[in-house]
């Protein structure tokens, strides 16, 4: 049973955090380049925020927002 976590430990440390340890030594040398991929996340968060605030203001434009308490059967 031991050698079974020991397998996982090894496949995480050897294997699947590499490129976390890349990412680690590369934020020695160039910030910006090391934080490209967190740069992105963000950009997309704010599209979809953006999108959606969209979204809600047009359902308010067609008074097809429902805003009342009431509107799942599971609240009343």
């Amino acid at each position: 049973m031991k050698s079974f976590f020991e397998a996982i430990g090894s496949l995480f440390v050897d294997f699947l955090f590499k490129p976390f340890d890349w990412l680690r030594e590369l934020e020695l040398s160039n910030w910006w380049a090391a934080n490209f991929i967190s740069w992105i996340f963000i950009i997309i968060c704010c599209a979809a925020l953006l999108y959606w605030i969209k979204q809600l203001r047009i359902f308010k434009a067609n008074n097809e927002d429902n805003q009342d308490t009431t509107a799942h059967s599971f609240l009343g």
